[in-house]
């Protein structure tokens, strides 16, 4: 019988390796120091829950422990309740996707259903492109299985097809397993795809023979312009991502994959051995309250609210940083994209921000390799208020100033 006095390292050499290889999320880190109540956060793209009405939130919940109760608190199928499925496809219609109940697999959130698709699909070393910079949450779910992942830039108008189409020219047809986009109000970028770069995307994955995932969870919180028609409308080969996380309610774990019907088929064969089914009472809550209240008007409230603080977060902007930063001007969502000076590294200058009463997310962490955007950060204004975000950037200038100061003071010392 071993002593009760030996240590083991429980760990150690048994850890798979390619969880050696993973990364925390840089928001996540920063959730514990958010929380304080003398810091404002820029840095969690946090929808404003206070926003949504009692009533609403009663009617829904209400259907869901009453006659249905049965049904919610039991176990349900994979793929997700037939019911909910069947108004998703419904609910998308207006952003002009068109598919049936059989076209739809409820994940638990969004991020569920990354990790799937990259478990359906990524074996170790297969190419997968997205945005640089992208979702930090997609880098962590694709990495886990090993990929090379190359990231093309992108500008004001969503990613540069001119630099995909030369990466896929040196790479060749069926070198690449797939392609991962947000094209609208980009996170963490705040960009969004046009409709010619749209077009030629989905000329050049016919090509190149490579699969398109399209993750959407702002689409519908636009503050200017018209609608974009989502990829996903243009082709029924795109992989179509939504959730209720930014227009509904986090909490309420479901999202959904859209997709061919022999792709949803071999992700819900992975499904099943990740977590068997959802949750049946998450997705009751969520088809009645897209079904019995007026949700509609509800969205329309948090665009007006994100907007006040988006052009709040913009105009501070404008106000307080210094002449060598840009930024991106967001049509929507719920992110702004910082760059400074090459010789600022926003990963060391976080604990001075964090001294100074203001946390953002540095760039480094929407990068695969944890090197590139160090010079950049991204900037959150769904959650706070205007005059909290006004402070914020104020706060953060005054930081980044300190230090564009001990640069130019090097640099007229000869030290640099």
């Amino acid at each position: 019988m071993p002593s009760a006095h030996l240590k083991f390292d429980h760990a150690g050499d048994k850890v798979a390796s390619r969880v050696t290889k993973m990364r925390s999320s840089a928001v996540r880190d920063l959730f514990a120091a958010a929380s304080r109540s003398d810091i404002i956060s820029l840095s969690g793209g946090m929808p404003d829950v206070s926003l949504l009405p009692p009533e609403s939130l009663q009617t829904a919940v209400q259907a869901a422990l009453g006659d249905e109760r049965a049904i919610a608190l039991q176990y349900g199928s994979t793929n997700g309740r037939a019911e909910t499925r069947e108004m998703l496809a419904t609910l998308v219609r207006d952003l002009g996707i068109r598919c049936k109940e059989d076209d739809v697999l409820i994940t638990t959130g969004a991020q569920e259903a990354l990790d799937l698709i990259a478990k359906t699909f990524v074996d170790p070393g297969d190419i997968i492109i997205t945005e640089g910079p992208t979702y930090l949450g997609a880098l962590q779910a694709f990495s886990a299985y090993e990929p090379n992942i190359i990231c093309i830039p992108f500008d004001e108008d969503g990613m540069r097809m001119d630099l995909l189409e030369e990466k896929l020219e040196e790479l060749g047809k069926g070198a690449v397993k797939f392609l991962y986009t947000i094209p609208n109000f980009q996170n963490p970028g705040g960009v969004t795809m046009n409709m010619e770069r749209r077009h030629r995307l989905l000329e050049l994955a016919e090509e190149y023979d490579f699969l398109v995932i399209e993750d959407d969870p702002y689409g519908r919180l636009r503050y200017d312009g018209g609608h974009m028609i989502p990829l996903r409308a243009l082709s029924d080969d795109v992989i179509y991502l939504g959730t209720v996380s930014k227009t509904f309610a986090p909490g309420l774990r479901t999202g959904w994959i859209i997709a061919p019907r022999d792709i949803l088929a071999k992700i819900n064969l992975v499904k099943q051995g990740t977590d068997l089914c959802g949750s049946a009472m998450d997705q009751v809550i969520v088809e009645h309250y897209f079904t019995d209240t007026p949700w509609q008007a509800v969205l329309q409230t948090f665009i007006q609210t994100y907007k006040e603080r988006r052009d709040a977060m913009l105009e501070a902007l404008d106000e307080f940083f210094p002449e060598e930063a840009t930024w991106t001007h967001p049509a929507g969502g719920f992110f702004v994209w910082v760059t400074l000076p090459d010789y600022v590294d926003t990963d060391s200058m976080l604990a001075v921000a964090l001294e100074n009463g203001v946390t953002y997310t540095p760039g480094s962490g929407f990068y695969p390799n944890g090197t590139d955007g160090k010079n950049s950060m991204r900037l959150a204004f769904c959650f706070e208020t205007p005059e909290n975000l006004r402070e914020a950037i104020r706060r953060l200038a005054n930081v980044i100033e300190d230090r564009l100061e001990l640069y130019r003071a090097f640099l007229e010392a000869g030290a640099i």
